[in-house]
């Protein structure tokens, strides 16, 4: 009973404990810092597993990750005040001189303007308002003439070429030397960039402009700000996380408060405290609310579709949702911060370190964990909001766990995976920047600290910028886009002051009480046994990515689970769980666990709109008219870079599903398949069909009612391996455009269509070119083609549990969990066996089968005007 009194309350923290602590914050920076310098300066990075520097270039390219570097030493930049906060004032002054001496800003290198902005030009401007404050103490840095602001304005110089766009937003990346020219610099040619990324900028650049005078910076940084809360969604008042830099329209719709939007909310509330103007406390005041409405699940913060709020976009957080806490202790809203960072603590406890992302129960979604300190952070702010020790507890917790699992000899090394403590040779130039900042001030006394951090804010780096810029001169002509109404800026909207947290809190225990409740919402960080797990069973439980429906053993395990499988009308399969119908308490728990694994991977294909591809039919008599709606594939033939496509006749491939070396391939050869979705990956059927010699391919899916104006387009995906292989154009078709091919194919035998990127012109040119044959000419043996229903169910479907979104079926190519995920019948005889048992028994005349399949084609092809015109309709709502 003592160990869990002791576990849940733990023990108060005494002076000379905290005092401790602060000593070993400062010897865990020197092992970082000194490592650093001795082992990889001038490089930008340490290595801390090899001992040597990180030059960009030399070592394997590791993607986005590389455009913070810019041979620039960047770790020595971004580590200048936190030398100073730390108190190393004789480090500090020779790390000025090397900067000044050694440091270069005109590479013939791309970095990322956004890491640029935060990093080395933060870095600089902390540098230099350090060594102000340190020259006008009297103490050191007598001989200091501006020097880090001459060269932070250069670096600003460098940075504004990105913000020549007719929109304002910046490109994501710029070359050093040459700034923005085109493909000849490697920029120039990129269209979307991150909402934090276009929205991190007012802060050092305002800065840059209030100490240079020089207003062109903030009005950049403003400009960029105005069009982005322009282009808000206006409805839920909620960003999405990637945007067009030249349109302004929205890549990726999706919304939360972690990567990809985040330091553009600080840098909304920050930019308001720093500079004092009221817009930018509007705004943030207005998102602010639609985030607590939509996105705060206390303690949850999950990402919605801008334009349907209420809807979900994923079920996992993103690590760098842990500065939201911290910044909410700003605003003033203390007890969802409280809660939200109860979770984080929970999940670092059970973790180690929080994971680069997590799903809502927990787990690890991405293992990573590249010693980000937003954690730390939130942790400083409610320390210093609350005073209630429980925080220095948690920073305790962040020291053990890095001095225990990242600490190596030459350093501090990135965890590569939380789960098996593996490191990762990279020591990013932030560790340095903001970890050891936040860690110091949370247990330092005020007498520690060698100035009032009161008077200055951190940047989303941690670098420090005077309050005192509110007051500077500056120019009033910023360009800003006057498109709030009076209404929207109504002041009774928003609360002006901050609380105070002794009269919120008079009860010190009422912290830990709204603590309580998420504690046991996460795995308990008290050692508890095993949870008891039937005998005989002897399977481990299913995960999503596995589950294939037709699996007999996958559905057993499914009905232990609770879990019922039901096919829906449209086609798309439902599951549902009941955790009473579970065989025990533990399957039940399984059942909730792959329930939301399998919404993960369904919701996928919901993140984006991806540009459709077009199936024309050029043969008599469509001659063109006829235009079907499909899906391209991450591989083969890029149809958007055709200029004239690929032309061909259609024929089926035996076997129809694709999933086996074709059997009928002198039929095959030369022209373009027809397959059947299920029962492999789309990569394997395209590597079938063009060993055979087809030209081409068209997946048809078969969940009868499927339409591409009722489910959302998706890219059919590789198959995990190289598709270098593969060099066909392959599209992907749903049922109700595929039956349309397939009936015109039963009545006229030779299809001839035109795959491309979109349709040509139509009518009876397409005849043209003389590679249309007389219908009743047969260059191939009939083939057996099966006769696909087109009549709906009888039955009504089941009543459905959770939204159209979170029920869809996925592909092959967005969840492997529904790989193949369809009942045994989708096979080309199933189709014969089914519609033979709908048919009479007797044959029917020839002429009456052609009247009526040719009514039946005139039929599809009404239907399918009017889903047409309803398809182009969604399009233009952005649907």
């Amino acid at each position: 009973m003592l160990l869990g009194a002791l576990c849940i309350h733990g023990e108060a923290i005494t002076r000379e404990e905290k005092r401790k602590l602060k000593d070993q914050v400062v010897e865990m920076f020197d092992h970082a810092y000194q490592n650093y310098m001795d082992h990889a300066y001038p490089a930008d990075e340490l290595m801390p597993l090899t001992c040597r520097g990180r030059v960009r270039g030399l070592e394997p390219s590791r993607g986005d990750v590389d455009d913070a570097l810019g041979m620039f030493s960047l770790t020595l930049i971004d580590t200048l005040d936190t030398l100073v906060l730390l108190n190393k004032t004789t480090e500090f002054e020779a790390a000025v001189k090397k900067v000044l001496s050694d440091v270069k800003l005109d590479n013939d290198i791309v970095v990322s303007v956004f890491e640029t902005n935060i990093r080395v030009l933060g870095g600089l401007l902390g540098g230099h308002s350090m060594a102000v404050m340190l020259k006008n103490q009297g103490q050191i840095m007598h001989w200091y003439q501006d020097e880090l602001l001459h060269m932070a304005k250069d670096v600003g110089l460098r940075l504004l070429p990105a913000f020549n766009t007719s929109s304002g937003l910046p490109y994501p990346r710029v070359n050093l030397k040459y700034g923005v020219r085109g493909p000849e610099t490697r920029t120039g040619t990129e269209t979307d960039t991150c909402t934090a990324c276009a929205g991190t900028m007012i802060l050092e650049f305002a800065a840059l402009s209030r100490y240079t005078g020089d207003p062109v910076f903030e009005a950049h940084a403003r400009k960029a700000l105005d069009f982005l809360w322009e282009k808000r969604q206006r409805n839920s008042n909620l960003v999405g996380t990637t945007i067009n830099i030249h349109s302004g329209e929205w890549v990726r719709r999706d919304s939360g408060v972690g990567a990809g939007i985040d330091s553009y909310y600080e840098y909304l509330l920050k930019a308001y405290v720093l500079l004092g103007d009221d817009q930018f406390l509007q705004r943030f005041n207005i998102h602010y609310a639609s985030i607590m409405k939509y996105i705060s699940q206390p303690p949850l913060l999950l990402d919605v579709h801008i334009h349907k709020p209420l809807l979900p976009a994923r079920t996992w957080m993103d690590s760098l949702l842990a500065f939201f806490p911290g910044l909410q202790v700003l605003k003033g809203d203390i007890r969802p911060a409280i809660e939200t960072h109860e979770m984080l603590y929970q999940v670092t406890k059970k973790h180690n370190f929080l994971p680069e992302a997590f799903t809502t129960d927990f787990r690890v979604h991405w293992a990573q964990h590249p010693l980000r300190p937003e954690f730390a952070e939130s942790t400083y702010f409610l320390y210093k909001a609350t005073a209630d020790p429980y925080y220095l507890e948690a920073g305790r917790t962040i020291l053990d766990n890095l001095n225990r699992y990242a600490r190596v000899p030459c350093g501090f090394a990135a965890m590569k995976d939380v789960r098996t403590g593996s490191h990762e040779d990279r020591m990013d130039s932030f560790f340095l920047a903001e970890m050891f900042k936040y860690l110091f001030l949370l247990f330092a006394e005020a007498e520690d600290v060698p100035f009032d951090v009161e008077d200055y804010i951190f940047t989303t780096e941690a670098h420090f910028l005077p309050l005192s810029l509110s007051t500077a001169p500056h120019s009033s002509s910023f360009i800003t886009l006057n498109t709030t109404t009076e209404e929207e800026l109504d002041d009774s909207n928003f609360d002006w002051t901050c609380p105070n947290t002794r009269l919120l809190f008079p009860d010190p225990a009422f912290p830990r009480n709204i603590r309580e409740p998420i504690r046991s919402a996460v795995d308990k960080s008290c050692p508890r046994p095993a949870p008891y797990r039937e005998p005989g069973i002897g399977h481990p439980p299913l995960r999503a990515q596995d589950f294939m429906a037709n699996n007999p053993e996958h559905l057993e395990l499914l009905r232990r689970m609770g879990v019922s499988l039901i096919h829906l009308k449209d086609g798309r399969v439902q599951l549902v769980q009941h955790a009473t119908q579970a065989v025990s308490a533990v399957a039940a728990e399984d059942g909730v666990r792959f329930m939301q694994e399998m919404m993960e991977l369904s919701s996928q294909q919901q993140k984006e709109q991806l540009p459709p591809r077009a199936i024309q039919i050029v043969s008599h008599p469509f001659s063109g008219r006829v235009v079907l709606t499909a899906g391209p594939a991450q591989f083969g033939t890029d149809l958007s870079k055709s200029i004239t496509g690929v032309r061909g006749f259609v024929t089926v491939a035996e076997p129809y599903s694709g999933c086996s070396d074709v059997t009928n391939a002198e039929y095959v050869q030369g022209h373009i398949a027809l397959l059947q979705r299920g029962q492999c990956m789309f990569a394997e059927k395209a590597r079938n069909i063009q060993k055979a010699g087809a030209i081409g391919g068209i997946v048809i899916d078969d969940n009868e009612g499927s339409s591409s104006d009722t489910a959302p387009l998706f890219q059919m995906a590789g198959d995990g391996r190289s598709t270098e292989d593969v060099t066909l154009p392959l599209l992907f078709l749903f049922h109700k455009e595929g039956n349309i091919l397939l009936e015109a194919l039963k009545e006229h035998r030779e299809v001839e269509v035109l795959l491309s990127d979109k349709a040509r012109d139509r009518g009876a040119d397409m005849q043209t070119e003389g590679r249309v044959t007389d219908a009743t000419t047969e260059t191939s043996e009939p083939l057996d083609l099966p006769d696909i229903p087109t009549t709906e169910p009888e039955k009504p479907a089941p009543q459905v549990v959770t939204s159209p979104e979170e029920a869809a079926g996925a592909d092959e190519g967005t969840s492997p969990a529904l790989e193949d995920d369809h009942s045994a019948d989708s096979s080309v005889d199933s189709h014969l066996t089914q519609a033979k048992e709908e048919t009479d028994s007797e044959p029917k005349p020839e002429h009456e089968e052609r009247t009526e399949s040719r009514r039946s084609v005139e039929s599809l092809l009404a239907d399918w005007q009017d889903d047409l015109e309803a398809f182009q309709q969604m399009e233009r709502d952005e649907l």
